[in-house]
């Protein structure tokens, strides 16, 4: 957990995190169904003017939270809620560190769940996700996974009572309704499943007790699932909960093989099943029920679709994920990883085959997906345990050996020595030291500490940099938004920052990180990349008032080397503005059918504004409006701060005609400051008010 103390107060990571928190807190205010049911929420102040539906929201992460506050605070215990929120991510990870050891012990014992618990708590990609302040989905999900994993896997084992069966069936169910409600990628849970059941038909493992666990744990999981009109009876024609249906029909249609009938019977029954699960998924494929999972599920399995929309690319955790990034993040752990799946393939026990698919389809979709990683982290912890115990038996099982009196013989087998054994087994000491404690592929202390060392978003301006302490811009200017503007008061910014001007900044949105509406976007994104008239003519539709960038400056040596230059570094939206081209562009015809643009004018993608080889702005980059608005906020930091050491822009800033400075938090900034505090590195998150009145005064007919 990371808690800045020096900032005097906890506040959440990331940006999806506050979404959850407004929705914790109206259900606190209000119920727990309250944004469900009898009315849905909209939240008016995000995605104006339409509003955002608050029902279409995963409810198991809020109503937990919700719940557990409202228990405490009925209990005497004074907290805010953004604190209780901030918290709760921790403890939920410190629970999922827990059921993996019973999971690993399940499957070889106290060590295997000792190590899994190790490689778990000290997996990067899992503390990003239940780390102080990261209250989102995947806490809940990454609990509700394991869970499910635990008390499934339990309730198919031959070795119980069928009472206890019965019980872990519907202790299943439960998890697995509190997983489909708390998390998207419950999507691959259910894939997951269906797989390995079926992969037990295949091997002939069927028996009675599979079919009765698994026709209890999904359909009671998916009756209670569907009663949240997020979810609703629709969900039960997605792809992965078809592939659900198909298997229970082929463990029914096992269950009757498996009584002594004709082997034509056989033949014939096995025939028909297979024509009509074939029937039934070309039905529905064919009257567009399976659309919505083609363009989600199928996004994951085959990551080249999502280059195809510029929307799903422009967010990082949506990326491809690197081979070197993967490494980076588990280290030598790979080597044990490996070993896991060689062992867990000698032993094909029911676990092991369980093991082995969650193994190798979780870190397929982790390669396909950066934000998958969390769902690998148990896979990778249980099989590494698992390779750790089955290197360490026979040299373990050695030194437990009592030593042999001397005996003479003519032939004896050559054997390993304990001295050698004990050797084996410092050696794997050794590995994992290094592993944890110093970390090798990167040169440094291990990418887990430094996770753990990671400033919030917020709290850092979202600069790719440790500041020595909290820096204070965004805050400074959602404060300012919060004191000075109405909660009505439209303004217009890049979706990224969305939830804190609407949440912590008490201000209307166009649009956030929900990306509901892509229509909506792309109009955004002409606004920012149109030039000053034409993107009014677009603010003019959403009444907007104030338009935000955030631009990150640095400071350089002139090509001269004789003086100092403050230039964009590209953290900021000097960095995203070719994903509002790219997007935006997508709409080309469109803009040219409304009006707005031309065939000349219009563009595709950012080539129509800078030069790719060299990087410079084309003329018609420098007329959008996006590059006055980030230009003039140099400008305007050179002027009031630059000044004091010299510094000046490295080119001109373009003041915009129709926007009109009203804050720009950072400005005051000194270069002094900016280098003790923040590397280095300027942050300014500048608003302005758009001069409606001079607009219209320049273009109203004479």
């Amino acid at each position: 957990m990371r808690w800045e103390i020096p900032s005097g107060t906890l506040r959440l990571n990331e940006f999806d995190p506050y979404y959850q928190y407004s929705l914790t807190n109206y259900m606190v205010q209000n119920g727990l169904l309250s944004p469900y049911w009898p009315t849905p929420w909209i939240n008016t102040q995000q995605w104006y003017p339409a509003g955002l539906d608050m029902s279409a929201s995963y409810p198991s992460l809020p109503m937990t939270a919700a719940a557990l506050y409202s228990i405490i605070s009925f209990l005497g215990v004074n907290v805010d809620l953004m604190s209780f929120c901030s918290f709760l991510p921790a403890i939920f990870g410190m629970v999922a560190c827990l059921i993996i050891y019973f999971i690993g012990k399940d499957i070889g014992g106290k060590t295997v769940g000792l190590f899994a618990s190790l490689f778990l708590a000290l997996a990067p990609s899992f503390l990003a996700r239940t780390a102080l302040g990261f209250f989102d989905t995947e806490s809940v999900g990454i609990l509700g996974l394991l869970s499910f994993i635990f008390l499934f896997l339990r309730a198919i084992d031959e070795n119980r009572s069928m009472r206890s069966a019965l019980l872990y069936s519907f202790g299943a169910a439960g998890a697995l309704a509190y997983f489909l409600l708390g998390w998207g990628a419950a999507y691959y849970m259910l894939g997951l499943t269906a797989l390995f059941v079926l992969t037990l038909i295949l091997l002939k493992r069927y028996t009675p007790r599979l079919l009765l666990s698994y026709s209890i744990t999904f359909g009671l999981a998916f009756f209670i699932a569907t009663k949240f009109p997020y979810l609703s009876l629709h969900y039960l024609t997605t792809g992965p909960v078809l592939l659900v249906a198909g298997v229970f029909l082929l463990l029914c249609l096992s269950e009757v093989l498996r009584h002594n009938i004709s082997a034509r019977t056989k033949t014939l029954l096995a025939a028909v099943t297979l024509v009509v699960l074939v029937g039934v998924f070309i039905a529905l494929a064919q009257l567009g029920y399976l659309e919505n999972i083609a363009g989600k599920f199928l996004s994951v399995v085959n990551p080249f679709l999502r280059s195809a929309v510029p929307l799903l690319e422009s967010v990082a955790e949506h990326r491809i994920t690197a081979w070197g990034s993967i490494y980076y993040d588990l280290g030598l752990g790979i080597l044990f990883f490996l070993a896991g799946l060689y062992f867990t393939l000698r032993n094909p026990t029911n676990r092991n085959i369980f093991l082995l698919l969650f193994g190798a389809t979780s870190l397929y979709f982790a390669a396909s997906m950066v934000r998958l990683l969390a769902i690998f982290a148990p896979a990778f912890s249980l099989l590494a345990a698992t390779g750790i115990l089955g290197i360490l038996k026979p040299f373990y099982a050695l030194l437990r050996e009592a030593p042999e009196l001397a005996v003479k013989a003519k032939r004896r087998i050559a054997r390993v020595s304990r001295e050698y054994s004990g050797a084996a087994v410092f050696l794997i000491f050794l590995l994992l030291l290094t592993n944890l404690a110093f970390s090798p592929q990167n040169g440094g202390i291990p990418r887990v500490y430094g996770q753990a060392y990671s400033p919030l978003t917020i709290t850092a301006a979202s600069l790719p940099v440790v500041p020595n302490e909290p820096a204070t811009e965004w805050l400074d200017m959602l404060s300012y938004t919060r004191n000075n503007l109405q909660s009505t008061t439209v303004v217009c910014s890049w979706w990224d920052y969305g939830y804190w001007l609407s949440i912590l900044g008490n201000v209307t949105t166009l649009a956030d990180n929900a990306t509901v509406n892509s229509t909506q976007i792309e109009n955004i994104g002409f606004i920012f990349m149109a030039p000053e008239e034409k993107a009014l003519a677009m603010l003019e539709r959403y009444n907007a008032k104030y338009i935000l960038v955030f631009v990150t400056l640095g400071i350089a040596q002139s090509s001269s080397g004789s003086s100092y230059v403050v230039r964009f570094v590209g953290y900021g939206d000097e960095g995203k503005w070719m994903w509002m081209a790219r997007i935006s562009g997508q709409a080309r015809d469109r803009f040219i059918a409304e009006g707005l643009l031309d065939e000349d004018s219009a563009w595709t993608d950012e080539k129509t504004f800078v030069n790719t080889t060299s990087g410079q702005w084309l003329d018609a980059g420098k007329n959008t409006t996006i590059y006055k608005l980030m230009s003039w906020a140099k400008q305007r930091w050179a002027d009031v701060s630059g000044v004091q050491s010299g510094i000046t822009a490295d080119e001109a800033g373009v003041q915009p005609t129709y926007f009109k400075e009203a804050y720009f938090a950072g400005e005051n900034l000194s270069a002094i400051d900016a280098s003790a505090k923040y590397g280095g590195l300027i942050p300014i998150v500048a608003l302005y008010e758009i001069d409606w009145q001079k607009y219209y005064n320049a273009t109203s007919q004479p």
